[in-house]
């Protein structure tokens, strides 16, 4: 029935989005190891300083730009793989 639609879709977003959540908090403890800004970092030093940007490495922009949004994707695609087969 429609219920039942609407009841796996909303579970299965969840699902998707715990993944993230989990993606997130992994990639921002392994942005600390390698030593690149998070996002928190890179905003809060938008905000404080005029000088931020003589902080901001390639590495940094490498990481906030192309290797978190993938890991994030992926984690994502990890999520809906697993409620797919669960479900």
């Amino acid at each position: 029935s429609n219920q039942s639609c609407l009841f796996l879709i909303m579970i299965r977003l969840y699902f998707i989005g715990f993944f993230i959540l989990i993606g997130a908090i992994a990639s921002n403890t392994l942005a600390a190891k390698v030593q690149c800004k998070t996002w928190y970092d890179f905003l809060q030093g938008m905000l404080e300083t005029f000088t931020f940007w003589n902080q901001v490495r390639l590495k940094d922009i490498i990481w906030l730009f192309f290797i978190y949004p993938f890991l994030l994707g992926l984690s994502a695609h990890i999520g809906n793989l697993l409620y797919q087969k669960i479900f």
